[in-house]
């Protein structure tokens, strides 16, 4: 395990960090997690359930006062890497010549913060549209205030399913290197289309939930099937998390009809006809990584069973192992999976950094 000149791990300042996604594939690269901090309550008592070793600020980022808070609680501790997935809707509105918006200013804080605190090196991660905005103007001034600051920066937008994640999920991610002279090389994939981790692969060995909704913790009912399954289990031997929505009877009637991989154009005429937008009825395919986690809207179902995923379900497609405990309501818990970053694709960028740092 990687390791600095004072005998202890590369500590980490995860900012905008949810229920902990990236904190968790850090922690897997062999990181300490010295803070999380987050504006959601719900998300935050997640992180810290999960994460005990770190510490948590519920906090506003936008705001000066934060980063006194934040230098308060790390009480002299030095921040190797900063990582986090700050908001980006203001450029969508502002574009370059209006990069310093006030509708900006979350993201703004992140660079604000690794400014403060010349971690050796930052990541962000980010939707792939912001590469492409404006003519990629807004990608281009990001990477410009990080190379004023020192930082020499790469980026690529990354494939979740590449490295070993049951799901196409796209990111923006930069990764800045203090007074270097290499750029980052991110990792290479591990996966082809041909080796992805299906749905199948992911979620199957998961009790059915036919008879019952299933409840907050539980038991697993068969032995896993596949190394995905073995790997998400690891030593847990609690299902946590694996609770139903109760549908309606007309959504179980009409999910059932239908097939694996299908949508909302399969049913028979005048059958779902409530739902007929792109994503509507769709079923999960089985031989395939699943579509993109989203934070609970009920439109993805699973790929065999007539209802949607569950949260465990969800957060095995998103790499979370099994015995990461989501906390919250049945909707909060739903929104922290959504937003999260795949552990397993964190974890990739996190041992490929290790080469950089050491």
């Amino acid at each position: 395990m990687a390791k600095t000149t004072k005998n202890k791990k590369y500590t980490v300042l995860d900012l905008f960090c949810g229920c902990g996604g990236l904190s968790k594939g850090f922690e897997m690269a062999g990181y300490d997690i010295a803070l999380g901090v987050d504006f959601n309550q719900p998300a935050l008592d997640t992180y810290a359930f999960n994460h005990k070793g770190s510490k948590t600020l519920y906090a506003d980022l936008s705001l000066d006062e934060t980063f006194d808070k934040i230098s308060s609680i790390l009480d002299g501790k030095t921040i190797d890497v900063i990582i986090g997935g700050p908001p980006c809707q203001g450029f969508s509105l502002t574009g370059r010549r209006q990069f310093d918006d006030e509708r900006n200013k979350l993201y703004l804080a992140m660079i604000e913060t690794v400014r403060r605190f010349q971690p050796k090196a930052f990541m962000i991660e980010n939707v792939p549209g912001m590469a492409t905005l404006y003519k990629g103007e807004v990608k281009d001034e990001i990477i410009k205030r990080f190379t004023q600051m020192g930082y020499k920066v790469n980026h690529m937008i990354m494939c979740s399913a590449d490295y070993g994640v049951p799901q196409i999920r796209k990111r923006l991610v930069f990764v800045g290197l203090r007074d270097s002279e290499f750029a980052f090389d991110f990792p290479i994939a591990t996966h082809t289309k041909e080796t992805y981790i299906t749905c199948q692969d992911a979620i199957s060995d998961l009790p059915s939930l036919e008879h019952t909704i299933g409840s907050d913790v539980s038991e697993y009912e068969s032995e896993p099937t596949t190394e995905y399954q073995k790997l998400m289990r690891g030593t847990c031997t609690t299902l946590y998390n694996h609770k139903a929505v109760d549908h309606k009877q007309f959504v179980k009637d009409t999910i059932a009809l239908v097939p694996d991989g299908g949508n909302w154009k399969d049913l028979p005429p005048g059958v779902g006809d409530s739902r007929k937008f792109h994503m509507a009825w769709t079923r999960y395919r089985s031989d395939a990584p699943s579509r993109t986690i989203d934070t609970g809207h009920r439109n993805n179902f699973h790929y065999k069973w007539n209802r949607c995923p569950t949260v465990r379900e969800s957060a095995r497609l998103q790499s979370f192992p099994d015995d990461f405990v989501f906390l919250g309501n049945k909707g909060q818990q739903d929104r922290q999976v959504g937003n999260a970053v795949p552990c397993l694709m964190a974890k990739a960028i996190g041992i490929k950094l290790l080469q950089y740092l050491e």
